[in-house]
């Protein structure tokens, strides 16, 4: 998890903690403007109804349509079939991927800080948002693909400081150099700091009600420069 304290002029990360507990991802959550966190805020709708119909009897398997294309609606919410559409890439499965896990333990934080009264709503107008570090990085025009391996992760955060001048890694450069966890931890910030400041996707009208419970994944709508603003 990554800390960003932000100015008129740039960014610091004051702070960056691998293998986060739940405690102090609750803590950092609840005392900041905005966290991004990489993980599905929910599950398909469809699968939802699915497991619950295999539950009490028999699923209704549809006879005209490949079970590949229907079982598609299962696996991907429609925030992931919207990125997909828009950058290229595929967000790992909340029902079909080892992600899944993830989504577990990112329900437990949501139940959590809602219960302690604080604002939580999956479609990121509350004090967490979805995000998405390949694709951000993909819409920021920064390498996106095999970006995790040693030499590769080098030239991101090579770009990244070139893109963002004012980004100021401080004594965390090489721990972003040397571990992709740490480097997706400050994407996920700079993607909550649009999200804070109106530069992000949010679902469309049509779309709310499923993000309510799917979760919504928001995207940069403007460059990288474009976060340097009073919020």
């Amino acid at each position: 998890m990554a800390w960003l304290t932000w100015s008129s002029n740039g960014a610091q990360v004051t702070r960056l903690v691998l293998g986060a507990k739940d405690d102090l991802l609750l803590e950092a959550i609840t005392t900041a403007t905005k966290t991004g966190i990489d993980c599905p805020f929910g599950w398909p709708i469809k699968f939802i109804d699915f497991i619950t119909a295999h539950r009490t009897g028999h699923v209704t398997v549809p006879q005209d349509v490949p079970g590949l294309i229907w079982r598609h609606d299962l696996t991907h919410r429609v925030t992931d079939q919207a990125v997909e559409a828009r950058t290229g890439r595929r967000p790992l499965s909340a029902s079909a991927d080892r992600i899944g896990h993830t989504t577990m333990r990112c329900a437990a934080l949501l139940s959590t800080l809602a219960a302690q009264g604080h604002p939580v709503d999956r479609r990121g107008t509350g004090a967490a948002v979805e995000v998405y570090p390949a694709a951000t990085l993909r819409l920021w025009n920064l390498p996106h693909q095999s970006y995790k391996r040693p030499t590769e992760l080098n030239v991101l955060v090579d770009r990244l400081k070139r893109a963002a001048p004012w980004l100021d890694l401080a004594g965390h450069e090489a721990l972003c150099r040397t571990s992709a966890d740490a480097t997706d931890a400050v994407i996920c910030a700079l993607a909550a700091r649009a999200a804070a400041l109106g530069l992000a996707t949010t679902p469309p009208p049509e779309h709310s009600e499923t993000a309510a419970a799917e979760g919504w994944i928001a995207l940069p709508t403007t460059p990288l420069n474009d976060l340097i603003q009073t919020p």
